[in-house]
């Protein structure tokens, strides 16, 4: 009922108001700057009204139902030319032509997160970077997390090749948000196995914002957001799809995606499917039995793009069966089951998963709205998850462990009219949660969980500055419901409130062309999730009982970043600094050597506790393009985290890595061949010393050598992108310290080379 409520207030609200109701063709060119020479395939996109269309071969475009009110932030990309964005007020320009400036190093980008609305990131105060299309396919990597752990300041924790959670500035789990269809991804993120559960080529581009964001995401925003964003549909009249397919040596993934999209006349469409398999991944020292996958994706999309805004409904299914790793070596080095039946190289290296393995499934419907009225806008998220796993450990078919979580989840801001560089938003977001067990083994409790949010954000701009200051209150109830196991009480009723009051800062400030500088102050917060509140047995994979505490308190923390940025057509250059203090941190710790007998066996107990801690470190990159041939780019980011109450290093914190990787760009002048190269990059990961002896032991340096070769074919009108890309070439023999199989003695995947192919057409219908 609390549901439905929130969205006939919502429909209410859009058909009692009085919405802008008519609209202009815009229409322009887009050219060099230099020469003045049209630009044939250049991209016009207004992203905060999901508009797009392409230039013709004379540089010519044509926006149609664009809105006659509001000013609205136009970008315009075009392979190796800067990304122009422009303020556009469509009431006073019914043609409007863009320059664009030739640029070999493409920065800058419009993004989304971090802001109200569509912004340059170079007048975003927080650290986002962009991971493209491009880069997300073209690597060796098993998903999405894997193709965006090289951006300096993410790493990931990892359970063999299927499980990877994100973590930045080292910090994981529910202190990192995650986005998808402007929806908060809800699948049980407590635990170190459990991934994000997104199809890895449903995404146009990835943002990634590094820090605290509460402002704007509430709790577990604390480290920082992550936002999987779909492509912006086609013009009226266009049809665009696309086919992507890899194939991987070292475990056999094979992955293929076909997607298509169209627009018919305002009426916009959108359907994909996704197919994953793979068998036990391989290390130097041999192949790991149980550590393949199996993974179903299938999404659609349908909406309309009118005049006064849009409105699209959008719904996804994400299913995943894979293995865990739970296999012993006998005295011949030789692996074997729990009854020593030894494990053939044919079971080994199948397709068919063996006990234990978990059965992931995910189901989302997400409405997404941006609605125009006379004064302002209105934009409005409502989702459903239905988020199901089971851990299968005797039976294929009736599980050892299942949670079924639902999440109904809304977000609306209502924009004021931008007046004289001030841009006013005012929203609301909540959710409502209800998770239940449905098998006999139980490691949380059944429970209720509330949260409601409410902020203010302004923004006010000049030529060379911007300054944006926000307030925001968030609440949450979680409910525990008192739960029997084999007959016995095992968790008790209990009902806790947390609120919080977040307020954020920030500056950015172009001191002239080349150099940027940013700055961001504030406060954010997370409150305790049902694994440290109740949590009661033995997680997966620790060989630890985890007992949970109702009295937590929620973490808050104090932060501030600052980056200083050059950038021109040859050298991109960026430097971030950043402190997180968070007061009352979470974690886990074993009290006085406390045991607990589980089936006979003693095994060490662990409690969840508070004190203090601190979390800071650096980022910096530089990028060189002396002449178009070379593209020459360097990263290094540390992250160091300390309890300032016991002096000790934080656990799991990520090891330094510096990056060194030459890309070689020819220009083969030729026209079945484009866009070729080939790079080579060596990975250098500090071995990492800084640990808590109670969780962890220390890991050594490595280097890994990683390269990659592709071109674009052009046998007619529609490109054909190939690539082969090989990680760890040389298959050193290697653990991160992140990984979660170390501790039973499992090496990262070695030498593993990625074969693959893009396939995208446009064509008018």
């Amino acid at each position: 009922m609390k549901v439905s409520t929130i969205i006939v207030f919502f429909y209410s609200i859009v058909f009692n108001l009085s919405a802008a109701n008519a609209f202009l063709a815009v229409s322009g060119r887009v050219t060099d700057a230099s020469t003045n020479q049209p630009l044939s395939g250049a991209i016009i996109a207004i992203p905060e009204l999901q508009f797009s269309t392409v230039s013709n071969q004379n540089g010519e475009y044509n926006l149609t139902r664009v809105p006659v009110r509001g000013r609205f932030l136009v970008e315009v990309r075009y392979i190796g030319y800067k990304t122009y964005t422009q303020s556009v007020d469509f009431a006073s320009a019914d043609s409007v032509n863009f320059s664009l400036e030739p640029s070999v190093i493409e920065v800058h980008e419009v993004v989304v997160t971090g802001t109200v609305s569509s912004a340059n990131n170079r007048t975003n105060s927080t650290s986002v970077t962009t991971v493209s299309k491009d880069d997300l396919t073209s690597r060796a990597a098993s998903n999405i997390i894997d193709a965006i752990s090289h951006v300096p300041g993410v790493s990931q924790v990892t359970t063999g090749a299927a499980i990877s959670k994100p973590v930045i500035r080292g910090l994981s789990s529910n202190r990192i948000v995650t986005l998808s269809n402007g929806v908060k991804q809800e699948g049980q993120q407590w635990g170190d196995e459990h991934g994000i559960e997104i199809d890895q080529y449903s995404a146009e581009r990835v943002e990634i914002l590094r820090g605290a964001a509460s402002l704007l995401y509430g709790s577990d925003a604390l480290g920082g957001v992550i936002n999987i964003i779909d492509a912006v549909p086609p013009s009226p009249g266009q049809l665009r799809g696309e086919l992507l397919s890899s194939y991987s040596t070292n475990n056999g993934l094979t992955g293929t995606s076909a997607m298509m999209q169209g627009n018919t006349n305002g009426f916009v469409w959108q359907g994909r499917g996704t197919y994953k398999n793979a068998f036990g991944y391989n290390t130097p020292e041999g192949r790991i039995p149980n550590t393949g996958f199996r993974e179903t994706n299938l999404s659609g999309m349908i909406g309309l793009n009118k005049h006064w805004g849009y409105t699209h409904l959008s719904a996804s299914g994400f299913t995943q069966k894979l293995g865990l790793p739970d296999f012993g070596k006998n005295d011949d080095g030789v692996y074997e089951d729990e009854e020593g039946n030894i494990l053939t190289p044919g079971q080994i290296k199948s397709r068919d998963l063996l006990l234990p393995f978990q059965d992931v499934r995910h189901y989302k419907v997400a409405l997404n709205n941006h609605i125009l009225l006379n004064k302002g806008r209105l934009r409005s998220t409502l989702g459903f998850q239905n988020n199901q796993r089971r851990e299968l450990e005797e039976s294929v078919s009736d599980p050892s462990l299942f949670f079924d979580l639902k999440t109904y989840s809304y977000d609306f801001k209502y924009y004021f009219e931008e007046n004289n560089g001030w841009q006013p938003v005012l929203g609301v977001a909540g959710a409502f949660q209800d998770s239940k067990n449905k098998a006999e083994e139980l490691l949380i409790p059944d429970y209720d969980n509330e949260d409601f949010g409410a902020f203010g954000y302004i923004k006010k701009s000049w030529e060379r500055t911007t300054i944006n200051a926000g307030l925001r209150f968030d609440y949450r109830n979680i409910s525990g419901i008192e739960m029997e196991e084999d007959g016995s009480a095992k968790f008790s009723n209990f009902n806790n409130n947390f609120s919080n009051l977040s307020g954020a800062l920030g500056l950015t400030r172009d001191f002239n062309t080349n150099w940027n500088f940013k700055a961001n102050i504030g406060s954010a917060f997370r409150a305790p999730n049902i694994s440290e509140l109740s949590s009661e047995g033995v997680h997966e994979g620790t060989n630890r009982f985890e007992l949970g505490n109702t009295a937590l308190k929620p973490e808050r923390s104090l932060y501030g970043d600052m980056a200083l940025e050059f950038h021109n057509k040859r050298v991109d250059l960026h430097f971030n600094v950043f402190n997180n203090y968070i007061g009352n941190y979470i974690y886990s710790r074993r009290l006085n050597d406390e045991t607990q007998d589980v089936d006979g066996e003693l095994v060490p107990l662990y409690r969840y506790v508070q004190d203090n801690a601190n979390l800071y470190g650096l980022e910096a990159g530089l990028t060189l393009h002396p002449v178009s041939l070379f593209h020459f780019e360097n990263s290094f980011s540390i992250t160091r985290g300390r309890n300032t109450a016991t002096k000790n290093d934080l656990p799991f914190m990520p090891a330094p890595v510096l990056r060194n990787e030459l890309r070689i760009e020819p220009d083969l002048n030729m026209k079945s061949f484009s866009d070729a190269y080939f790079s080579v990059e060596f990975e250098n990961v500090f071995k990492q010393t800084r640990i808590d002896e109670e969780f962890e032991s220390p890991t050594g340096a490595y280097t890994l050598v990683n390269a990659s070769i592709g071109t674009t074919l052009n046998p007619g009108k529609q490109p054909l992108r190939i690539y082969i890309s090989a990680n760890n070439l040389f298959d050193k023999a290697y653990v991160n310290h992140l990984s979660r199989l170390r501790y039973e003695g499992i090496l990262n995947q070695g030498r593993n080379i990625a074969f693959g192919i893009s396939f995208r057409f446009n064509s008018v219908k």
